[in-house]
């Protein structure tokens, strides 16, 4: 029997359970997690749980019902297992309320930081830096200069990422030493996907070494020599302090998972977002044209020598720039939001329906097949710049059915798990592409499709399957 399907209790969703003991289906789901839910959602409907690695798993399919189980926090908690696999794939101790009184609920008020007028001082830190960087690496670029686009947009932005949060590494050599990081954080999180599954570090060749590498460089005697670091991150620091509990080594590690969280899923978005814009030459007119307009009309110049200044207001107003980075989160994003019931429970959805659930169940909403589907995205396999735009302003209703969706775009998960740093993530990806439209000519330098790599099913935003030449000049 390749998978059986019977209701267990009353209420309970069809279970598709593999007839691999333990694995399930999750060879299957690993290898295209999108196709097999649309398969089983055309057999099963809307509501089925899948057996996967041990777990069970219920999917949630309709998007009209994910504010059920977005607006039920309490029963269907996500924290808890965010911690366990943070402090797992991280190498710190869980925060357990006994070790660790209120450490989760400090770490998460200081998110704060992000948001509002302390958001500003980070995103022009930020701006200056991206702007240092491209001057550093392409201020000699009079004639064509030609760099691999993944390779190029990894290096920007982990450079300006890091210098924008951590501060500066004043050695002469500054550049070098944080390459020399991003080097070993390229090999860590090409483990990435497999510490998420639960595979034990130690068969990972050499992820632990360089885990640890990682982690030696934001001991405290190291941290305190770099200049200029960011609120955000005195904050966490200073909250660290306040736990004896809580050695050295392991406050490190904190500092590393959240440079982790803050440039894993921006450096491929950036990419993608630069990727398709060169592929798409009336995309990279439209979003030109504006950039250029902002800076004529603010009295700005550009080019490597002159600073530019942007308000988030002005930021915001780039309807076409955002149009565009939405519509490539929209094709490259894979996250799946995850909660876990704290109860036996009774989930109540829209139309009387109900899921009962067990203490221990996971229930699941997968955001990629309401950005692939036909009926709310025309062509969704097509990229279309200006998707996000209606009648010149900023297009935000999307209907199923004849019906107007709450959640139509959802690269940064949802709800209690909505990513905190989603205002400077999409901050930093429009200052990057601002700043390379205003400055440079760029051009693909090879004509070959870049796929998703479907590896990352689930974990956030897909990295490319290979990288592209690109070419670039100063504009004249």
């Amino acid at each position: 029997i390749f998978f059986s399907v019977f209701n267990r209790k009353t209420g309970e969703p069809p279970l598709i359970n593999g007839w691999i003991p333990y694995l399930g289906k999750a060879l299957i789901f690993r290898k295209d997690a999108y196709k097999f839910l649309l398969d089983q959602q055309k057999k099963f409907g809307d509501i089925f749980t899948v057996h996967i690695a041990g777990r069970y798993i219920t999917f949630i399919m309709d998007p009209f019902q994910y504010v059920y189980v977005i607006r039920n926090s309490k029963q269907l908690e996500f924290h808890e297992f965010a911690n366990k696999m943070a402090s797992k794939t991280f190498d710190y101790p869980a925060l357990s309320k006994g070790k660790f009184p209120e450490l989760k609920e400090n770490l998460h008020r200081i998110y704060q930081y992000l948001q509002g007028k302390p958001l500003d001082i980070i995103s022009d830190h930020m701006m200056k830096n991206l702007q240092d960087i491209f001057e550093w690496k392409c201020s000699q670029a009079t004639d064509w200069e030609t760099e691999k686009m993944y390779k190029f947009c990894c290096s920007v932005m982990f450079e300006a990422s890091f210098v924008t949060l951590y501060g500066r590494v004043p050695a002469a050599d500054g550049h070098k030493v944080i390459s020399e990081i991003r080097d070993k954080f390229i090999k860590f999180d090409a483990s990435f996907p497999y510490l998420a599954a639960n595979i034990p570090i130690e068969l990972l060749g050499a992820t632990k070494k360089v885990r640890k590498e990682l982690i030696h460089h934001f001991l405290l005697q190291n941290m305190t020599k770099w200049l200029g670091g960011s609120k955000v991150v005195q904050a966490r620091q200073d909250i660290f302090e306040k736990y004896e509990l809580l050695g050295d080594y392991d406050k490190a590690a904190h500092h590393f998972a959240f440079l982790w969280a803050s440039v894993g899923n921006t450096i491929p978005a950036t990419f993608w977002a630069m990727y398709y814009l060169l592929r798409h030459p009336e995309a990279l007119a439209a979003v030109r044209d504006e950039i250029d307009h902002l800076l004529q009309s603010t009295g700005q110049k550009r080019g490597p020598t002159y600073n530019i200044h942007l308000t988030r207001e002005q930021l915001d107003n780039l309807v076409y720039l955002e149009s565009a980075l939405n519509e490539s989160l929209r094709m490259c994003s894979s996250s799946m939001n995850i909660r876990i019931s704290q109860e036996d429970f009774v989930l109540k959805l829209e139309g009387n329906q109900e899921v009962v659930l067990r203490k221990g169940d996971w229930i699941a909403l997968y955001p990629q097949i309401l950005h692939m589907d036909p009926e709310v995205y025309e062509d969704p396999k097509e990229y279309r710049f200006d998707r996000y735009i209606e009648n010149g302003k900023k297009k935000t209703a999307f209907y199923k059915a004849g019906r107007k969706l709450k959640y139509f775009l959802m690269p940064f998960g949802s709800g209690i798990s909505m990513c905190p740093g989603r205002f400077l993530a999409m901050n930093e990806m429009k200052m990057f592409l601002f700043i390379l439209l205003s400055h440079f000519d760029v051009e693909l330098a090879e004509n070959k499709a870049v796929r998703l790599d479907n590896s990352r099913m689930g974990l956030g935003i897909l990295l490319p399957d290979v990288d592209i030449a690109f070419r670039y000049k100063l504009r004249s």
